[in-house]
């Protein structure tokens, strides 16, 4: 099922990068565009939930795109069902529930069934004929974890994974993600569009203008954005000659992640919801969580070489670097709500921006993002 978005405006950014225009006020302003896009580009695609160790619990309910979601986790795997009882269709656990017992009882009717998702206790149904617990356990839905991130398909039919990330796994190896710590984390409340937040990372043209510490480490017309299998955006920026990271001062721990490259920072943003900066000493992440059309939930995360003992230097770079950020993707959003915007064309250094409004455009039009 397409989107319910004007035809029109979605031709306008559909047209050659240089002639393209961005995506139209209702892309970030409507009510159902915004239910639409989390049915089918939250529920229907590779959903990052975080870290998966992150899941301690033995059970976590939560929803995605709508659909509840049930995390089980038995002796360190993580896996993920549908929050319905095979009997009557009961949540197992509320929304933001948890639980740490070693078997999911639903609350109506008593059924239990084992972290794997296996229907162990039907009660009254021994008399019931034909009746097989083999055929009524709960419904797994499938889960990832790549780099040490959890992702899940909520609706259960996206294509594998492997062909979700494309090529950036090679790109984003190298740091050896899974492997580092976490150092510090920061939630923030922003009101703006998730994709405003994905647009205004994927472009280094506003940075003159409103990081001038940024640029004091990194070029802002730097580095390059690539164009490879996948359905993500981005691409890199270097250090200038002085810099050794991105911080105030541009000096970092002395303790740099084996393998990764020196001189550059990659940026790259997973759909839906994955912003991932790469350092030559620490990653970055930024998960989007969509509230509203107007209002985005970020946690952001930054990860660490066990040898780091005081992250500062970075979270604090990045904090500050992050409220400048949403102070203009706020202001964004108060200006795609005004009677007077129009969606306007793109700049050269944009290109990683066009690529994804490109992405979004085809799956508005198409019903879906594959």
């Amino acid at each position: 099922m397409a989107a319910p978005i004007d035809a029109d405006a979605l031709e306008a950014v559909l047209r050659p990068f240089g002639r393209s225009r961005t995506l139209p006020a209702a892309a970030y302003t409507d009510p159902q565009i915004f239910a639409w896009e989390l049915r089918h580009l939250f529920a229907g695609t590779w959903t990052c939930l975080g870290r998966a160790d992150e899941v301690r619990e033995r059970q976590r309910a939560l929803t995605v795109g709508g659909i509840g979601i049930l995390l089980t986790r038995d002796e360190g795997t993580v896996r993920a069902f549908a929050n319905v009882c095979r009997h009557r269709g009961h949540e197992l656990l509320p929304e933001g529930g948890a639980a740490d017992r070693i078997a999911v009882v639903c609350p109506y009717h008593g059924w239990a069934y084992r972290l794997d998702g296996t229907l162990s206790t039907a009660t009254a149904m021994r008399e019931v004929a034909d009746f097989d617990p083999a055929e009524h356990g709960l419904v797994e839905l499938p889960a990832v974890v790549w780099e040490g991130w959890l992702f899940i398909n909520a609706t259960g039919d996206a294509p594998p994974f492997a062909d979700h990330l494309g090529d950036l796994d090679g790109l984003l190896r190298p740091y050896r993600s899974a492997e580092l710590r976490l150092g510090a984390a920061h939630d923030y409340r922003v009101a703006a569009n998730w994709k405003v937040i994905v647009e205004n990372y994927q472009e280094c043209y506003h940075c003159p203008q409103i990081h001038p510490e940024l640029c004091r480490v990194s070029p802002p017309a730097s580095g390059s954005n690539w164009d490879l299998p996948g359905a993500w955006v981005g691409g890199s920026m270097d250090l200038r000659e002085h810099a050794e990271t991105m911080s105030t001062d541009g000096r970092g721990a002395g303790v740099f992640i084996d393998g990764a490259p020196r001189r550059s920072v990659r940026y790259v943003a997973l759909f839906p919801n994955l912003l991932v900066s790469a350092h030559p000493d620490y990653v970055m992440t930024h998960r989007l969580w969509p509230v509203s059309p107007g209002v985005t939930e970020v946690e952001c995360r930054w990860y660490f070489p066990e040898e780091i003992t005081d992250p500062a230097y970075a979270v604090d770079f990045w904090d500050l670097t992050n409220r400048q950020d949403w102070a203009a993707c706020e202001s964004v959003q108060r200006g795609v709500g005004s009677p007077h915007f129009r969606p306007g064309p793109l700049a050269p250094n944009e290109d990683a921006v066009y690529r994804w409004t490109t992405l979004i455009a085809r799956a508005y039009a198409s019903g879906h993002l594959y």
